[in-house]
């Protein structure tokens, strides 16, 4: 049946009622529909204005579950373990094969309905101890499946509720009475005011549906993290719970000197080039250095030190004082070891960084000219590449990665070096 049957039935049914109102689980009941269909058409005539009012009830009712409908209609359990003894018994291990045999035996045995012979030849077997038994479950059951629950008293409900066999359930129906603008024929209200309606005049014979301000109107989609700030929220909380520090990193530009000189990279390495870095116009240059720690990196590089030979050419102030877009995050790790060194007594530091650096790269589907750099410096005495390996392994456990291997490889800027390779089974 339509729902705008439905609503007509309804309107119909309280003009016949005078002033009397409708129960939608009466009314569904009447039409042969499921209640749901009526809720729907009292909705529906709500939304026309003044037509009806609808006084939301709620009452308790009794229903079978899938068990308990089955036993109402092929009987208890136990019965049916009653039944299946023939006269001359039953083996226990024979009975035992049946699927409703476990809580069944457990019933009739309660009732008194069946016995154990346990020095049976052959093993345990049950025998009837009455000829006949009445199945008052099953008996109750139906009465509750017709709708009378009431002639079950609340110890049997509650009895049967332990076994699973019934639930009580909130049912919510509306009383349904006339409205101010009660009418049997429905009209569709407008929602809508056009040109058309204000140039024809034709709205002053339309109806319009009243505005509802204190509905709520549709929730706006909210905004979502990007994958790449959850990924960077996860590793900074890993890198925390490690004992970490997080460095500063919000210079995203940075003097070549602590970008490539102070990390003894070369100046006429091409990586200083313009096709692989992003320089600055202006300011195009830093004019603000440690003096001291510059004119020791000058030396390294000129000259060599510290165990190195140097790089043998003339070090430019030039090169170094050019302004660029990070190309690393390990700029930042330079500027925090130089602040480290010049405490008075050394201290044991754990540092780390995520954040984004830039490159002159080509763009195309697989390479932006920026990208994410993590990266981690620890600084202590008698630290050997057993320590970085440990560190390593805990940093991908925590992500969930345990299976690693840590292959030796050759870096131009640090000795020694290694590379990790992991694996995951359903990759």
């Amino acid at each position: 049946m339509a729902d705008n049957s439905v609503s007509e039935q309804l309107l119909q049914r309280l003009q016949d009622g005078g002033s009397k109102g409708v129960d939608s689980l009466e009314l569904a009941a009447l039409l042969g529909v499921e209640h749901q269909q009526v809720v729907g058409a009292v909705k529906s005539l709500q939304c026309l204005g003044q037509i009806i009012e609808a006084e939301q009830r709620s009452s308790k009712k009794w229903e079978l579950s899938s068990e308990g409908e089955e036993i109402a209609r092929e009987g208890s359990h136990e019965a049916r373990v009653f039944h299946s003894l023939p006269k001359e018994g039953l083996l226990q291990s024979e009975l035992m094969k049946q699927p409703i045999a476990k809580v069944g035996f457990s019933k009739a045995m309660s009732n008194k309905w069946i016995r154990v012979d346990k020095a049976a030849e052959g093993g345990p077997r049950i025998y009837r101890v009455v000829d006949s038994i009445e199945d008052a479950v099953k008996e109750k059951l139906q009465l509750i499946l017709k709708g009378k629950a009431d002639d079950v008293n609340e110890k049997d409900k509650n009895e049967l509720k332990k076994r699973k066999l019934v639930n009580e359930v909130t049912v919510k129906s509306y009383w349904v009475t006339k409205g101010s603008g009660f009418s049997t024929s429905i009209t569709k209200q407008e929602t809508d005011l056009t040109p058309e309606m204000i140039a024809s005049g034709s709205w002053r014979e339309k109806q319009f549906k009243g505005y509802n301000f204190n509905a709520l109107g549709v929730m706006p989609e909210c905004g979502h993290l990007h994958p790449l700030l959850k990924v960077r929220t996860q590793f900074r909380q890993i890198f925390l719970e490690m004992g970490f520090t997080e460095m500063p990193t919000n210079n995203f530009i940075e003097s070549s000197f602590w970008n490539f000189d102070a990390l003894f990279q070369p100046q006429q390495h091409p990586a200083r080039d313009q096709h692989d870095t992003f320089f600055l116009q202006d300011p195009a240059l830093a004019t603000e250095f440690p003096m001291e720690y510059l004119e020791k990196v000058k030396k390294v590089h000129s000259e060599g030190g510290y165990g190195s030979q140097g790089y043998k050419y003339d070090w430019s102030i030039h090169e170094a004082q050019k302004n660029i877009l990070r190309t690393h995050t390990t700029a930042v790790s330079a500027r925090m070891l130089y602040k480290l060194a010049q405490q008075k007594e050394f201290s044991p530091v754990k540092y780390f960084s995520i954040d984004r650096v830039f490159r002159n790269e080509t763009l195309d589907a697989t390479h932006l000219a920026e990208f994410h750099q993590i990266e981690g410096v620890v600084a202590d005495r008698g630290l050997t590449l057993g320590n970085l390996m440990g560190v390593l392994k805990e940093f991908f456990h925590k992500l969930g990665i345990t299976k690693l291997r840590f292959k030796p490889a050759y870096n131009p800027y640090t000795e020694p070096s290694m590379e990790v390779f992991s694996y995951h089974e359903g990759g």
